[in-house]
């Protein structure tokens, strides 16, 4: 089946005309293996997708993971990000919850036979994004936490062994060019559940100055402290997020804000972000407060 230029010029239309400004697009082989990623602004995007396209659908000689050959070409996935909106997916949904969903969406895929994505997007909730997520996720009942925020291309093939050799398009099922919802919105709608109780972490001592004062510790010098990778290859960046992180924590940065600094200063936290692992960078910081609470004992909040 042939990919479409047009449809895939419409999908980033449309996310472009809710508020995405950048897409980074990565290109997977039928193995789902990483062949290569980079960021695009949008004007540039629309310049290279025929190309990109074209490339895509090309079907060459491929062994799969269990030796079998086949012929096939190279999946396109993009994840779009804007300055004052923020992007909730909705995968492997029912009919009924495709119903409920779809007054918010902004755009409903079909990615395969019977697996439909819906895209809602929001704005003013940036700092909060991924408990916000989850608290839709619960409204609408979708249980699927493997959704990364990116998406294949619109108008290209879902290139799996699976579907060998019949792959199917990826087509969009609804649009609604310009739809942003708010917080408020979603929750008049019924599909924004209640927000979970925080739990808060703990130290013992008093911190020397109101938890959001004084400037960020150096990532630079975080860095040039940690180990290197048993490689070789230069320092462990996972080793020093954390322990950056437990720096920033322990000078009494919230949970919160040092998520979102951490994004900023660690281009590792940056780059698993781009691949769509949003939880990186939320991990690493609540493994390094659970470590100072730890240490520290019981007494004083970090939440």
């Amino acid at each position: 089946m042939p990919s479409s230029i047009q449809e895939a010029e419409r999908m980033i239309d449309v996310f472009t005309s809710v508020g995405a400004r950048e897409f980074f697009v990565t290109k997977l082989d039928i193995n789902q293996k990483i062949k290569w990623g980079k960021p695009y602004l949008t004007a540039e995007l629309n310049n290279l997708l025929p190309a990109m396209i074209r490339t895509a659908t090309a079907r060459k000689p491929m062994t799969l993971e269990n030796g079998d050959k086949t012929m096939a070409g190279e999946n396109l996935i993009v994840r779009a990000s804007g300055p004052d909106v923020s992007f909730v997916q909705l995968d492997d949904l029912s009919a009924e919850q495709l119903n409920r969903v779809r007054p918010a969406s902004f755009l409903t895929l079909a990615t395969s036979p019977g697996n439909h994505q819906a895209w809602i997007a929001v704005s003013g909730v940036k700092h909060q994004f991924k408990e916000f997520m989850r608290r839709v996720r619960k409204a609408v009942g979708s249980n699927d936490k493997s959704a990364s925020h990116a998406t294949r291309l619109a108008g290209t093939e879902n290139f799996k062994p699976k579907y060998a050799p019949d792959y199917p398009m990826v087509s969009i099922v609804d649009a609604a060019p310009g739809r942003v919802m708010t917080p408020e919105k979603l929750e008049e709608m019924g599909l924004l559940a209640g927000p979970e109780p925080v739990k808060a972490l703990l130290v013992r001592k008093p911190l020397s100055r109101p938890a959001h004062d004084g400037p960020w510790p150096s990532y630079e010098i975080a860095l040039s402290r940690t180990r290197p990778r048993k490689d070789g290859s230069g320092p462990d960046r996972s080793l020093a997020d954390y322990n950056w992180s437990m720096i920033a924590l322990t000078g009494g940065k919230s949970i919160d804000d040092t998520i979102a600094k951490l994004l900023e200063v660690s281009e590792r936290a940056r780059e698993r972000a781009a691949r769509g692992d949003e939880g990186y960078a939320r991990v690493t910081v609540e493994n390094a407060a659970a470590t100072v609470a730890r240490n520290y004992g019981k007494g004083q909040s970090l939440a």
